[in-house]
């Protein structure tokens, strides 16, 4: 992570949209004062997405990072005003629900607004038709209300802060062109414009949907797709004239239609009709002509019509009134979207000093500026921002094709209700496992998590499940749900089961300098023999959980290393002294996880090796052979039952498997997934990074002080001083219904208010009850809560863990 000493950092930001103006703001309020901000257009209005953003703040949505994005921006735009018209105009929001789907889904919402400290509120018909008269109130089952939602003005908005930018040293220059980036050893060092050359020590790429042309000028991969969407003003409406004050433009609520992908706003006496119904619109942004040359601005296109005709209808069926109106103008407006459709934030690894504050819209765009502000001038972000790491991706995601695909499918789906586990539909399949083909000979079900197909259930085991005694499921939580996953995991935990591990990410570190290295990087002691194993904590310097890693020492200066996300693999090459060699092999390899009480039976006579628990200890590594199969066998287990995951390279896998499958059929071994997988390990109280913990968290409120050495310097190691004794904590939930289920992001209530939220949830097969995981107050076991689900207040209680085995007898045997 480069950073530079504030009086001495000149960074050049590309683009003065909302990000770039508000980054400027932020940048300079932290004494960065040597900031040059280059625009292709005129200024104010430089024609970007910015110039033509309807500008809606919505807070509330599944992303905690993105609804404290939105939560800032909301917070930054109501103090600033120009010329005595503010920045902001809270007139709050409402969603209506015109199908029995969507009205549950706005009963979720109201949870996650409770989760994430948003104010909000359900309405009836009638209330909806008060906030908002000329809906036709008998076609709503209701809607959900946030009175702090609101209308930003992006061109004021970003008038307000170049002002205070510039009086602190910050200066704006429009119409310079950039034409490529300068660098010397792996660091960016100028900017180049048909204007001339920037010298920087920072440059921050906040060009909106020409993201990818700056990117490709330095060499930066920018996964970002641009797309169309429509957006319509209608003739002056008689039932809006002299309602609103011209100076504000709106008095109610932003509209938001989601059964038919519309949403309304208004502008004095129009109304402005934005729709994401139409088919997706991809933009070449290398295509888009500069701003002399565009009819109106770069960002607007041509308003086609026939697409909007539909949404139009839509409209007239929601607002009756409009039948009298018509479409007086409209256009199509260029917007960023990425394959998960979440921003693009971070430096670059190939080019230091280069940042990406890239796909982000007016929503969220000064919480985004103060998250890079911080990262570049701090070290990190004050909030978790790993879903908004431009490094999250893997190398199979970054294909343009791939991006085009996703791209669209993201704008498809912004008004979609999502389920937590749906899967993107295409590409599909992309990545499998050497196991793959026998997977489907068994029927397994799949879903899909980071380009892999995981099996989550296999059809082969439904006659297993036949006469389970399991409590009906509502309709949300039995999406993506089959009772097959139960009997898995009761053959688990009475026999014996392979689960394909392969998708979890594996690293290979080498080189004379690894053990000082990782050692040093960790919270917990790797100074072991080779052949042990460790569970450590990857922190930043503040303590925080960037990941958590299971470290395998394989020979003196040769380890492999369990890790999460790409992330990982970037922070750990950013801190690589020379001589010490990273690579990601989890493409190259494979893993089965061979777990259950008859596990030891299964795999002893494949090899010639002690597989005994005394000649094979638990957080062991041993390579060995099974059958003809070379394999790496660590003695770890993610489900709380005696067994070993087993590694070997993609071409053995298939052997691997064929071989454990047969020799497992007199112990009855059977393939399980990642939902029996999901249930076993929240029963034991396993976490998992960037669900239940990131970087917001320290080890000790996350219940894993045991993975901390005090005495071994580490990165870290300050911060946790003194902390051994949290606030908060991540607590064990039993709810008290046997027939209840929570999926996450819940919010938890004590004593009527929400204090907290679910993070992990799951029917725990063995306890017979759902187990979930929250974040709240330090609470004694035995402490009644309620957790909110749909509305609906379920009781539940504050547990010890861990819930299964505390004695981890079925482990170590």
């Amino acid at each position: 992570m480069s950073r530079t000493p504030a009086n001495s950092a000149r960074v050049v930001v590309i683009g003065a949209g909302i990000v770039g103006c508000s980054l400027a703001d932020e940048l300079t309020a932290r004494g960065w004062t040597d900031v040059t901000v280059l625009e292709q257009g005129p200024l104010p209005a430089p024609g970007g997405s910015t110039s033509h953003a309807p500008g809606l703040v919505f807070q509330t949505g599944p992303s905690k990072t993105m609804t404290e994005f939105a939560a800032y921006t909301v917070r930054k735009l109501g103090s600033l005003e120009v010329d005595g018209l503010p920045c902001f105009n809270a007139v709050g929001g409402l969603e209506v629900a015109t199908t029995e789907a969507r009205w549950a889904d706005l009963h979720r919402k109201a949870g996650l607004a409770a989760s994430w400290g948003v104010r909000a509120a359900l309405l009836t018909p009638e209330q909806c038709k008060r906030l908002w008269p000329m809906l036709d109130e008998t076609k709503l089952f209701g809607g959900l209300h946030t009175p702090d939602d609101g209308l930003a003005r992006a061109l004021l908005a970003c008038r307000a802060q170049m002002e205070r930018a510039a009086s602190r040293g910050a200066r704006f220059l429009e119409r310079h062109t950039v034409t490529g980036i300068e660098r010397a050893d792996g660091h960016v060092t100028g900017v180049v414009t048909d204007r001339g050359t920037f010298p920087a020590d920072h440059v921050v790429s906040a060009a909106g949907f020409w993201g990818p042309v700056i990117g490709a000028m330095a060499g930066v991969d920018v996964p970002l797709q641009p797309l169309a969407h429509q957006y319509a003003t209608t003739a002056p409406l008689p039932e809006l004239a002299g309602v609103n004050d011209p100076r504000n433009e709106a008095s109610k609520p932003i509209l938001r239609f989601q059964d038919r992908d519309l949403y309304f706003r208004e502008h004095t006496d129009r109304l402005g009709i934005g729709s994401y119904a139409h088919r997706p619109m991809p933009v070449d942004p290398r295509t888009v002509p500069a701003f002399d040359d565009a009819p109106l601005m770069p960002s607007s296109l041509p308003f086609t019509e026939e697409d909007f005709a539909p949404s139009w209808q839509d409209s007239v069926g929601l607002l009756p009134a409009l039948g009298a109106s018509e479409v007086a103008e409209g256009f199509n407006g260029v917007f960023s979207f990425t394959p998960d459709g979440m921003p693009l934030l971070g430096e670059s690894r190939d080019l230091r000093g280069f940042w990406l504050a890239e796909a982000v819209w007016v929503t969220h765009s000064a919480g985004v500026a103060k998250a890079v502000a911080e990262w570049m001038t701090d070290g990190r972000p004050a909030v978790d921002v790993h879903e908004c790491d431009l490094h999250r991706f893997e190398d199979a995601q970054r294909s343009p094709a791939y991006i085009a695909d996703r791209g669209a499918q993201s704008f498809v789906e912004v008004y979609d209700v999502i389920h937590p586990l749906q899967p993107m539909e295409q590409p599909r399949p992309l990545r499998t496992s050497p196991f793959h083909p026998r997977q489907q000979e068994l029927g397994a079900y799949f879903l899909e998590g980071g380009g892999w197909e995981r099996p989550h259930w296999y059809e082969a085991n439904a006659p297993l499940a036949e006469g389970l005694d399991l409590p009906e499921r509502d309709a949300w939580s039995a999406r993506y749900w089959s009772p097959i996953a139960a009997a898995e995991a009761r053959a688990t935990r009475e026999r014996v089961a392979l689960y394909d591990m392969t998708p979890l990410r594996r690293l290979e570190v080498t080189g004379p300098g690894a053990l000082d290295f990782l050692h040093a990087m960790t919270s917990n002691n790797l100074r072991k023999k080779p052949g042990a194993v460790t569970y450590t904590l990857l922190l930043d310097e503040t303590g925080g959980i960037r990941s958590d890693l299971t470290v395998a020492r394989l020979g003196t200066d040769r380890f492999q290393v369990g890790a999460n996300s790409p992330a990982d693999l970037d922070w750990l090459l950013r801190h690589a002294p020379e001589g010490v060699q990273i690579r990601d092999i989890t493409s190259g390899t494979c893993c089965i996880g061979v777990w259950g009480p008859l596990a030891r039976d299964l795999v002893q006579p494949l090899t010639r090796d002690d597989f005994s628990h005394e000649g094979f200890g638990y957080f062991r590594a041993k390579q060995t052979y099974l059958g003809h199969v070379p394999v790496t066998a660590m003695r770890l287990s993610y489900v709380g039952e005696l067994g070993w995951e087993l590694y070997t390279t993609a071409d053995l896998g298939l052997r691997l498997w064929d071989t454990l499958w047969e020799a497992g059929q007199q112990h009855g071994v059977l393939a399980a997934g990642r939902s029996a997988f999901n249930s076993l390990r929240l029963e034991k109280g396993y976490r998992a990074w960037g669900t239940d913990m990131t970087d917001e968290h320290d080890p000790y409120e996350a219940g894993l002080g045991f993975a901390v050495r005090l005495d071994k310097e580490f990165t870290g190691r300050a911060a946790l001083e003194g902390k051994a004794t949290p606030a908060r904590k991540l607590t064990a939930l039993l709810l008290d219904d046997p027939a209840a289920n929570v999926l996450g992001k819940e919010p938890v209530h004590l004593d009527g208010a929400p204090v907290g939220y679910v993070t992990s949830a799951a029917y725990g097969y063995t306890l017979g009850r759902c187990v979930a995981y929250a974040w709240l107050p330090v609470l004694p076991a035995g402490t009644a809560v309620h957790v909110e689900y749909f509305g609906e207040k379920i009781p539940a209680t504050v547990a010890d863990e861990p819930l299964f085995d505390p004695k981890m007898t079925r482990i170590r045997r």
